[in-house]
């Protein structure tokens, strides 16, 4: 029995990112999904030019109108965020929601490569900071979490025990459990985490594909919190995530424009066979 799932993230008319991405996959993992789009978008911003409509008064009153029907989600996962106004308004959402038992998982999409995106400022940041404090888990990339965390980037990396540091922050944070995605660690690229259940750090590292595709993380982040909400741990289901997205990636790499992002839909048997590879 899959569960009632809500993705509130950026909605793209053109390429396969934020819920065009999570969509997908989460359904082919068996659950349900409803959305709630911080921003309409015309393409990836890869392209160079774009259009994007922000929706916080349709959040608003979606939300009003939800709360006077009832609906209620098993979890919710945030992305994109257009403003700090729709932040606070996403936070006290999640707030109220977690405070009945569901789960919030936050992608706090910000920036990349020690930069902000553009468009975006301090008063972004601030309002991220609200948002996580709320999340059971949190999947930042490095840049994000250094940004939450108040920390300097550093484009080398980071030690295990820099690294360590850094995720104990963000756990007292919000008392969640942590995910950092794009880190480079004594050298390496991985993923670092902190899984609150366990009380444990944990590192898994991978060789790089020199390619780049716009919406890998929203993949990463949808896969991830479908196998924790089918009942997977913490950490099998980074490994999962990470399998998986490696594999599409490496399916994809010979795509014509790979600014649309990775064509999900024609490669989602590749999460069913990191499910059995992981077994």
């Amino acid at each position: 029995m899959g569960k009632h799932l809500l993705l509130v993230n950026d909605l793209p008319g053109y390429g396969k990112v934020a819920l065009a991405a999570m969509m997908p996959v989460l359904t082919h993992m068996g659950h349900h999904i409803y959305n709630l789009p911080t921003a309409l978008v015309s393409n990836t911003l890869d392209y160079g030019r774009f259009e994007i409509l922000d929706t916080t008064d349709y959040m608003r009153n979606t939300i009003g109108v939800w709360k006077a029907l009832g609906f209620s989600f098993d979890a919710i996962s945030t992305g994109f965020i257009v403003s700090p106004a729709q932040a606070a308004m996403i936070a006290n959402y999640c707030s109220r929601e977690r405070a009945k038992g569901t789960k919030i998982f936050v992608d706090p999409i910000m920036g990349d490569e020690g930069h902000l995106y553009n468009g975006l400022t301090e008063r972004t940041v601030e309002g991220m900071r609200r948002l996580v404090s709320q999340a059971d888990y949190m999947v930042p990339n490095y840049t994000e979490a250094a940004l939450i965390a108040g920390e300097t980037y550093k484009k080398e990396g980071l030690s295990w025990v820099a690294m360590k540091n850094l995720l104990g922050r963000l756990h007292r944070m919000g008392n969640g459990s942590i995910a950092i995605t794009s880190a480079k660690v004594d050298g390496e690229d991985a993923v670092a985490g902190f899984d609150k259940d366990r009380g444990e750090y944990f590192l898994r590292t991978f060789d790089m594909i020199p390619v780049r595709f716009p919406g890998t993380g929203d993949i990463f982040s949808a896969i991830f919190m479908g196998n924790v909400m089918n009942g997977v741990s913490m950490m099998d289901s980074v490994d999962k995530a990470m399998m998986a997205v490696r594999q599409m990636i490496a399916l994809s790499s010979s795509s014509g424009d790979s600014f649309k992002g990775i064509p999900v839909e024609s490669c989602l048997e590749v999460i069913d066979s990191c499910q059995e590879d992981r077994k």
